[in-house]
């Protein structure tokens, strides 16, 4: 047993090579996962270093505080599960996964995002729920194929700009953050704890795109008699949905 100073560290399981390799599967199209999710490591594991050429990994559920540099050595992965970890930040090094197209940061500790979040320009899904973000850097307005980004139980007071710049964005999920209208900036601020979707239009059917005209006007009426209660964004219908 560790003793000492030792004995924090003892708290994470070690990670061999060997067990590494015996955690890859493979998946559909011939492509590799590698799945390290739920094995209580403190850590990146060094060893896995050699297992780089992996197309996903899945890092989730541990109680990793820090993703080292070497995470750039991953150059073919298109998937990237870190969610339900201890993660304070991100190294700058992530930037250089130019073929990610899956980044879930879900349920972290994040308080801010390096800029180079910005040169992921094949990205399609981007999972920031649950963390202590109040806002997002402006490089993410460079993510041009970004489809679906989750924002809920953050610290947003604001939809934030960059969004409006994502030409193919489709959903945004703003659940239960401190949004605030400008109505109600002079009045006690309103928490936005109710369901709150983005989509767009085109993406609706006839039936849900009528019911959510429908809405939409209520929202409209209830805003004019100064009793608002959501903020809604240009060339965006919300719609009540399951969180990404």
């Amino acid at each position: 047993m560790a003793k000492g100073k030792k004995t924090k560290q003892a708290k994470g399981k070690t990670i061999t090579l060997k067990m590494a390799q015996n955690c890859v599967e493979l998946i559909l199209d011939g492509k590799r996962r590698l799945d390290l999710s739920f094995k209580e490591v403190t850590s990146v594991p060094k060893c896995i270093q050699k297992l780089a050429n992996v197309d996903q990994l899945d890092l989730s559920r541990n109680l990793i505080r820090k993703i080292p540099n070497f995470i750039e050595d991953f150059t073919k992965l298109t998937v990237l599960d870190l969610h339900s970890n201890y993660l304070e930040q991100l190294p700058v090094t992530i930037g250089r996964l130019q073929t990610l197209v899956v980044l879930n940061l879900c349920n972290n500790r994040l308080i801010s995002l390096p800029d180079e979040l910005g040169l992921l320009k094949n990205l399609h899904t981007l999972n920031l729920g649950l963390n202590l973000l109040e806002a997002l850097p402006t490089s993410i307005a460079a993510l041009k194929e970004l489809r679906h980004i989750g924002l809920s139980d953050n610290r947003f007071t604001q939809v934030p700009f960059c969004l409006s710049r994502l030409n193919k964005l489709e959903k945004v999920n703003l659940d239960r953050n401190p949004i605030i209208t400008e109505d109600t900036l002079n009045h006690k601020p309103i928490v936005v704890t109710e369901s709150l979707y983005m989509v767009k239009e085109s993406l609706l059917c006839e039936d849900c795109l009528s019911k959510c005209q429908t809405e939409r006007k209520k929202i409209n009426d209830m805003v004019k008699s100064k009793e608002p209660k959501l903020l809604t964004l240009p060339s965006l219908v919300m719609q009540d949905n399951k969180e990404m």
